[in-house]
């Protein structure tokens, strides 16, 4: 078996790793106060502009990820119930199941998102 990544499937590792490296760089974030800006949100302000468009970005493309490799689950089922010759059933399968993975690792990743949510939430000011 070999470690080929099809481009149509995100790549779980790659979006840990870029998930370990957001945690990171929010972890290791001390806003710089600046003359006039004493509580230092001035700072807060452009990390939050820049990391949170960085953010929306990688999750869009993660979901649209996704979505695309559902699609084209459902388009090889369709070929081969409809008798296509250049379709397999083991392609079906191989496409199924990367559907179902891709689905279960965003499904973990939304959990994770609505757990920091919650706990971010429940956090005493």
């Amino acid at each position: 078996m070999t470690n080929r990544v099809d481009m149509g499937r995100p790549d779980i590792s790659q979006v840990l790793n870029e998930m370990r490296a957001l945690k990171s760089r929010a972890q290791g974030f001390e806003p710089a106060t600046a003359a006039g800006d004493v509580a230092g949100t001035n700072g807060i302000n452009k990390v939050t502009e820049s990391r949170g468009v960085e953010f929306q970005q990688l999750l869009s493309n993660a979901v649209n990820q996704v979505n695309s490799v559902q699609k084209e689950s459902s388009q090889l089922a369709e070929s081969f119930q409809l008798g296509d010759p250049n379709v397999t059933l083991s392609q079906v399968v191989v496409a199924s199941e990367k559907a179902g993975v891709a689905f279960e690792a965003m499904t973990e990743v939304r959990n994770k998102l609505v757990n920091a949510y919650e706990d971010i939430m429940n956090m005493p000011i």
